[in-house]
């Protein structure tokens, strides 16, 4: 049977409109008018004295901090690992990150749990200071502006795209991860050991320091273990000089 040119143009069409690119889910977000803290938690599952900072900053969201005041991340390091228990989500750059925030802020010491506030040493965390450190923090004018759009191209891979811009003269670049909540491990030595341990919140990738200006696009892949509807994104922006955070913004991940 032959089709005619014109036939044949209009079913590439619709076949292009239903296609998995063409129907894949698209979403985004943009950071408000309100700037948004970003506390990072240095954590490792070789820790004794960890459990209870994992727990804390899964029980964020439950204390009223939404994501329009503050965006928690936990970092696992890997200086713990030496003890029996490798930690699975623990990765050098983590590590590497916490030495070189510490170092930023005029510290000396990095430890487990550490918890980072916009860049500052935190210890109030074990106390109820949160809400007014980071209500100071949401009162200080916005220096940078974020947009996260993500595009799920097919089943096992996404394409997300970053804008970033800052309303400073000092030097920033941006940084991203892609994190994953409702993890848990059963810990067969080292500290932990006999310990079911959960996890929220959880740097499973890291991008950055990228350079500022022009928009950021990858396409990743899922790997092993990625569950999409406990996964999301978070995007800040940081001063190179002070180690300050100046924005941050996070997006859950959806897939079509």
């Amino acid at each position: 049977m032959k089709f005619s040119h014109g036939f044949r143009a209009w079913l590439a069409l619709v076949l292009l409109m239903f296609s998995p690119l063409a129907s894949a889910a698209q979403c985004h977000t943009s950071s408000g008018p309100q700037r948004v803290a970003l506390l990072e938690l240095y954590t490792s599952e070789g820790c004794s004295s960890c459990p209870p900072a994992d727990h804390w900053l899964s029980s964020i969201a439950s204390q009223g901090f939404g994501a329009e005041r503050v965006i928690p991340l936990a970092l696992h390091v890997d200086y713990w690992d030496y003890i029996g228990w490798p930690d699975r989500f623990a990765r050098p750059a983590f590590s590497a990150r916490q030495r070189e925030q510490v170092k930023a802020a005029g510290g000396r010491v990095v430890y487990t749990p550490q918890v980072m506030l916009n860049g500052r040493d935190f210890g109030g965390w074990r106390g109820d200071g949160l809400g007014r450190a980071v209500g100071d923090i949401n009162r200080r004018a916005v220096a940078a502006d974020i947009t996260l759009a993500l595009n799920s191209l097919v089943p096992d891979r996404f394409e997300l795209t970053v804008n970033a811009s800052a309303k400073t003269a000092s030097p920033t670049v941006l940084y991203i991860a892609l994190y994953q909540n409702n993890l848990s491990s059963e810990v067969r030595a080292g500290e932990n050991r006999g310990v079911r341990l959960h996890h929220d919140y959880v740097v499973c990738e890291w991008y950055g320091p990228i350079g500022m200006g022009a928009p950021w696009k990858q396409a990743i892949a899922f790997k092993p273990g990625w569950v999409a509807a406990n996964m999301g994104v978070v995007a800040f922006v940081q001063d190179q000089s002070s180690g300050e955070i100046l924005q941050a913004l996070r997006l859950p991940l959806c897939k079509g």
